[in-house]
């Protein structure tokens, strides 16, 4: 945890008024999701009380109490958040729709919804998780059509096509400018960190696809582009994502602001792709001339997965649960480059860096750890 991301909350006790002030109380939606996970074990480690909401709750855990809510229903939400008076709210989650118009409704009326059942809350800060189709636009239209130049600035005006980022967004807004609370929005790239059962998990996809390649004794190829292999990308670390937003939440310079969020290094996926394959012990096998994505590469290997996850005794066994072929083809098979400009958080005093090998290898560490794929 970086020092100079950890001034003094202005929520907790001040170090020249010894007046005790009441414990900061964190609403984290979509809880049990990568960066959700991710900011909770924070929130906790740092003295929060956390109310963690998801549709169905995770583990127990000191410090964390958990509220089972229907994000789509108003009135679910309403019920749900009535007794509760959080001083900080940290939305992480989404709902995939077949199309942009219908993510709009839904996702934008999430935040809508959500905002409005806490009018009745002390909330001083209100943090939102988007990315950086932000700037390259919907899945439906990705990457087509103009798009700003690399690296990506939170200045960069909204591209003319729909986009649900842009309806939360403007919820975020109009509820801030109606209650009067700050508000920060957070433009990830690629999250990887610990989670299961989530929508868009490449670091997972990735530990499971090199584990089937092991035991298959199958080349571990990769899936994508030779844009995104020979190209500079970044990525965003979940704890990367979390110390970002709890930064923001509780330090003036993070307020009222809209910041890209990184690990702080760029790298290429020909130099990437070789290092998790050693870690795995598979071969390496760079892009064909025409793409092998991991939904063509993986097809009817669920019960592959069911037999590997019985012989090691794995915590798993459900293939879907574990990996989303595809987001990371989405990811990998993109023709342009992508990468984030973070220079508008550090100048604002945000510092933490990740290795995004490191992320990796940690990951992965923590994977086995858990039962969730093979042990070497």
């Amino acid at each position: 945890m970086n020092p100079a991301s950890r001034q003094l909350r202005h929520t907790m006790t001040s170090t020249t008024d010894t007046t005790a002030q009441p414990t900061p109380v964190a609403l984290v939606v979509g809880a049990t999701g990568i960066g959700g996970s991710a900011l909770t074990d924070q929130l906790v480690a740092e003295g929060w009380q956390v109310l963690a909401l998801a549709r169905r709750p995770g583990r127990d855990r000191d410090g964390v109490r958990w509220i089972s809510a229907d994000l789509t229903s108003a009135a679910a939400l309403r019920a749900a958040l009535a007794p509760e008076h959080p001083t900080h709210v940290f939305f992480t989650a989404w709902a995939r729709q077949a199309t942009e118009t219908e993510n709009i409704a839904v996702n934008g009326g999430m935040v809508r919804d959500l905002l409005a059942a806490l009018d009745h809350a002390p909330v001083e800060h209100v943090a939102l998780v988007t990315g950086l189709k932000h700037y390259l636009g919907p899945f439906e239209a990705y990457g087509q059509g103009p798009i700003p130049e690399t690296p990506f600035r939170e200045d960069e005006p909204r591209l003319d096509a729909p986009n649900f980022y842009y309806a939360q967004e403007d919820e975020l807004f109009a509820a801030a400018e109606r209650n009067g609370f700050t508000w920060s929005v957070h433009r990830s790239h690629t999250v990887i960190g610990h989670a299961v059962g989530n929508a868009m998990n490449m670091g997972l996809t990735l530990a499971v696809y090199a584990s089937i390649c092991r035991e298959l004794n199958l080349p571990f190829v990769f899936p994508g582009s030779e844009t995104q292999w020979n190209g500079l990308t970044d990525m965003t670390d979940a704890t990367v994502l979390a110390d970002q937003m709890v930064w923001a939440a509780t330090n003036p310079q993070g307020a009222d602001e809209a910041f890209n969020v990184v690990n702080g290094d760029v790298f290429r996926w020909r130099a990437m792709w070789p290092a998790i394959a050693e870690y795995f012990g598979v071969t390496p096998v760079g892009p064909a001339p025409v793409a092998t994505p991991l939904e063509e590469q993986m097809r009817g290997m669920d019960d592959t997965w069911t037999r590997i996850a019985q012989q090691h005794r794995l915590a798993e066994s459900d293939l879907t649960r574990l990996a989303s072929w595809w987001h990371t083809d989405a990811d990998l098979g993109r023709q342009i480059e992508v990468v984030a400009d973070i220079s508008k958080a550090r100048i604002a005093g945000f510092a933490t860096h990740h290795r995004t090998v490191d992320s990796f290898t940690d990951l992965f560490d923590r994977y086995r750890s858990e039962r969730l794929i093979p042990s070497l």
